[in-house]
């Protein structure tokens, strides 16, 4: 086993590490299906070694050398996890009554999160506690606590501790003033047209909008309307836009009831837009009271949009998107094209196969790996790692971590696609990095690490949140020596294989640095219930 720490003696010796088998409490292993493996030691003080990687096999052979001097039993919760026992048949007998953790009615909940994260996540549960953790990774009815059979085509033994990559410091950064209607007039041109826009991208990503700009500039970011188009066309366009909307629009409405009893699918779309519109920024003055005419353009958006996108229909968390666009925009068709435009952005989000959010939380591992190694471990070592805290971050853009005029700014900087194509997960980093010290040094264990990123809600600073995910971009673009993998998330590098499968959401491992391109850096709620993870239970109202 190699770690950094140890006086070199070899080539690799500055990775030597020696470990008193008494001192393990733990061996978690990483899922199956991939083409690597690693190893996780989980100390009794509670720490963890850095993760071993074995790019050519050989885990189970560790595993089997180790199970000659310690017992090495299958969690019944998680068949990832090995809990480590001395041969003492007593402690033995001791530590096993600690192992049934979990009742049948938390098990249930965090199965319907694996199936369906998106309508638990938005509705079905409020506390997340000890059950969380272990049922992340089911273990299968019936099947023994023995090591898991390796792979028919398990390669040669062989393991290495993945390098960190040495990132430079991180540089200063400061952010401007929002985009005034003053400056916004000198970019127009004769009959209209818009002049130097990519500096005008530049400068919303550097300081976001002026409110007064954000009615016609959102349409040009969520590509509605043309950077290009002069006066005329956008107007031609918009004439054209809003015929086809109402045509969509009347295709439902058009639906008799007695044809809507044999049609589940728009029973189904209808019955959830209602209940979701009804509390949707319920506290925002825009959509506030029972009789609201928000609420009802909220609604006929949302089931336009179903005959727009047929194959995605509607799914739980489109509202909160919506919500923003139908405020700025104050207009049903603008907003429901800005919502389409958005959709393209981040229809993955909401597929049924998950794919989408799975490859974001293994890029967005795979970046806080590299930023932050240690804090990865800590996570890991608290059965943390998978990052499933950060769910409800990605699928709908931070929409209820920040105060809703934090989320109009914070959204218009994304819609740039500057400084680079992901952002979000920088967005997602940089909030992590500003709360390591409090997970880390305060002995979180994996209940209070989801209650803390529950209760960051409302309290974070966007304009100190994009200050810094904009200087961790900088930070990781001025290393020369950046895996491959992580340029491609930066968009710094196309993808090494087109149409390769999503990358999971486990730790990846770092490829070898290639050569990094010159980039230029982008310049109505009721109380909450004391829990460990609050995750919008099904009778609270936005905030």
């Amino acid at each position: 086993m190699r770690v950094r720490g140890a006086e070199p003696s070899s080539p690799q010796g500055s990775w030597a590490f020696s470990v008193s088998l008494g001192e393990l409490k733990s061996i978690r292993r990483s899922k199956p299906g991939l083409n690597w493996a690693y190893l996780v030691l989980v100390t009794q003080a509670g720490g963890s070694l850095p993760a071993l990687h074995f790019h050519s096999g050989g885990t189970r052979a560790l595993l089997r050398v180790l199970s000659r001097y310690l017992l090495l039993a299958s969690s019944p919760q998680d068949s990832r996890l090995y809990l480590v026992f001395p041969h003492d048949s007593s402690a033995l007998s001791n530590s096993f009554h600690h192992l049934q953790l979990f009742d049948q009615d938390s098990s249930n909940v965090v199965s319907r999160f694996l199936q369906d994260p998106y309508s638990t996540t938005f509705s079905s549960f409020s506390r997340v506690t000890n059950f969380f953790r272990g049922a992340l990774q089911p273990h299968l009815e019936g099947a023994s606590s023995d090591l898991p059979p390796p792979p028919d085509d398990e390669p040669e033994p062989g393991f290495e501790v993945i390098s960190c990559v040495e990132l430079g410091p991180r540089p200063a950064v400061e952010r401007g003033p929002p985009v005034t209607e003053e400056e916004w007039a000198q970019h127009v041109g004769p009959e209209g047209r818009l002049q130097q826009v990519p500096e005008l991208k530049a400068r919303i990503f550097s300081g976001g909008l002026s409110p007064s700009l954000r009615r016609e500039a959102w349409k040009l970011l969520l590509g509605y309307l043309s950077w290009g188009g002069s006066a005329e066309e956008h107007k031609a366009h918009v004439r054209q836009k809003t015929d086809e909307y109402f045509r969509m629009k009347l295709q439902w409405k058009s639906v008799s009831p007695e044809q809507e009893r044999r049609n589940s699918l728009l029973r189904g779309y209808r019955s959830l837009i209602e209940r979701d519109v009804s509390r949707t920024d319920r506290n925002n003055r825009f959509y506030e009271g029972p009789e609201n005419p928000g609420l009802g353009l909220l609604n006929d958006i949302l089931l336009t949009y179903c005959m727009y996108h047929f194959d995605l229909g509607y799914v739980q968390g489109m509202s909160d998107l919506l919500s923003p666009i139908l405020y700025v925009t104050q207009s049903e068709v603008d907003a429901f094209w800005c919502f389409c435009g958005y959709m393209e952005l981040v229809h993955g989000n909401f597929e049924e196969s998950q794919e989408t959010m799975k490859r974001q939380l293994g890029q967005l591992l795979l970046l806080l790996r590299v930023l932050d190694p240690s804090l990865c471990d800590f996570l890991d070592s608290q059965d943390s790692g998978s990052l499933c805290f950060c769910f409800r971050w990605l699928l709908i853009w931070f929409k209820r971590e920040f105060p809703f005029p934090d989320v109009l700014r914070l959204w218009e900087v994304l819609w740039t696609g500057l400084p680079g194509p992901n952002l979000h997960l920088l967005v997602a980093c940089a909030i992590l990095d500003m709360e390591r010290d409090t997970l880390m040094l305060s002995g979180f264990g994996s209940n209070e690490i989801l209650k803390h990123i529950n209760e960051l809600t409302m309290k974070l600073s966007v304009e100190d949140v994009l200050t810094r995910a904009e200087a961790l971009y900088r930070q990781l673009t001025a290393c020369p020596e950046l895996p491959h993998n992580v340029q491609e998330v930066l968009g710094l590098a196309a993808p090494a294989e087109l149409h390769s499968p999503s990358p999971p959401a486990s730790p990846l491992p770092l490829s070898p640095a290639r050569s990094l391109p010159d980039v230029a850096p982008g310049a109505d709620s009721v109380p909450q219930p004391d829990s460990s993870l609050e995750i919008l239970p099904e009778d609270e109202a936005d905030t």
